[in-house]
């Protein structure tokens, strides 16, 4: 990476959730090496600590912000101390996420299949009702969202989370049709199978023909969404995945 793309986002803000590890720490890493100041959040403050932390001691900045995605005021907490560190907010990150399987609709725990609604499905609604009116006060903005490839099809055990996906995408369309009088693009990046502690893909779990990947191989889509103008894409799904 040559120096010019190495600050592609130099002056920028970004907000991520599930910044504490697997792809949202290696997004974080990321984009503090391209120059943004990077808001690290999560539920809980231990790992997001040592994201923030990895940040600052390689020269970039970064500071650490618990939060909930199911408790709106929580994720009003995150953006309004995201403004009150770095003086406004550029780029939303939408990661934090469950891949809890439910089992079968027959015989799933409807409060389980409600959680995992709440966190993939309401959480980002949260997330980017929380951002919009701190983006549009910056006259444009990005909102990533991080689908899954498991929206496009049904998968028996799995009905919350291709639900909660599948309901994502529609939210990342609508988003897009909304906010574009105000220069915010909206995207949906699917990763396609990687290896972190929540999936254990690669471990247990097997994908014949797929590209089982790292969460590093998911930064250069997530860097090029960050850095497109004002006028680039928006309500559409960039995909990882090798099969559809």
């Amino acid at each position: 990476m040559n120096p010019v793309e190495d600050k592609a986002l130099r002056g920028k803000v970004a907000v991520i959730t599930g910044a504490g590890r697997g792809i949202g720490r290696a997004i974080a890493l990321a984009y503090a090496k391209a120059g943004a100041a990077v808001v690290c959040s999560a539920r809980s403050g231990g790992e997001i600590d040592e994201t923030a932390a990895l940040i600052n001691a390689q020269g970039g900045r970064a500071i650490a912000i618990a939060s909930d995605v199911i408790d709106y005021e929580s994720v009003e907490a995150l953006f309004a101390g995201a403004v009150k560190a770095f003086d406004g907010v550029d780029i939303v990150v939408a990661n934090a996420g469950v891949g809890t399987v439910t089992g079968t609709i027959e015989h799933s725990d409807p409060k389980l299949w409600k959680q995992v609604i709440d966190v993939n499905l309401t959480g980002v609604f949260h997330t980017a009702r929380a951002a919009i009116p701190h983006l549009r006060r910056r006259g444009a903005g990005k909102i990533i969202l991080m689908g899954s490839g498991l929206r496009q099809r049904p998968n028996a055990g799995l009905s919350a989370y291709g639900s909660s996906k599948a309901g994502m995408w529609l939210l990342t369309q609508t988003l897009a049709l909304e906010l574009q009088d105000a220069n915010i693009s909206v995207n949906e990046l699917i990763p396609g199978p990687v290896r972190t502690a929540m999936t254990d893909f690669g471990g247990k779990c097997q994908f014949n023909e797929e590209w089982v990947k790292e969460p590093e191989d998911v930064v250069p889509v997530a860097m090029f969404l960050a850095s497109q103008p004002d006028f680039g894409p928006s309500a559409q799904s960039f995909s990882l995945m090798r099969r559809a």
